[in-house]
């Protein structure tokens, strides 16, 4: 939806010469939501970056450590942006603020955040314990 709607916005601009000035508003929503909707699956299928190259080089013992210390800071680090982003979603919330054009109310906008981080902790907490391990694979 995003990719049509910025291909419709830059045929409406410079081919037939009428912004729309509504789309911008829609073209947040959506990368808003895709961002946040992407985040945790990331963490179950392990695609987000990381530079294991230093970690690979200790003996086991210590990569177990520290995948605990990691864990540890992934965990605590993700429970701290949840719990802010539910007092920033209830601001919208108190608030009722809307976008300009199409007033769409940002809680709609960014109360995916809330949902989002919860499922990343329980998508890190899964891929890291549950999740069964391929031959071969790192600890």
């Amino acid at each position: 939806m995003l990719v049509v709607l910025t291909v419709y916005s830059v045929i409406m601009r410079y081919i037939v010469g009428s912004p729309l000035m509504w789309i911008e508003e829609v073209q947040l929503a959506c990368m808003v939501w895709i961002v946040f909707c992407a985040a945790g699956g990331a963490f179950r299928t392990g695609d987000h970056v990381a530079i294991e190259l230093l970690v690979d080089t200790l003996p086991v013992p210590a990569q177990k450590v520290i995948s605990v210390m990691v864990t540890i800071v992934v965990v605590s680090v993700l429970g701290y942006l949840l719990y802010q982003s539910i007092g920033f979603v209830q601001v919208f919330v108190r608030s009722g603020r809307s976008t300009s054009i199409l007033r769409i109310p940002f809680t709609w906008i960014y109360g995916i955040a809330p949902i989002a981080l919860f499922s990343m902790i329980l998508n890190y907490l899964y891929a890291k314990y549950l999740k069964p391990k391929k031959e071969g694979a790192a600890v």
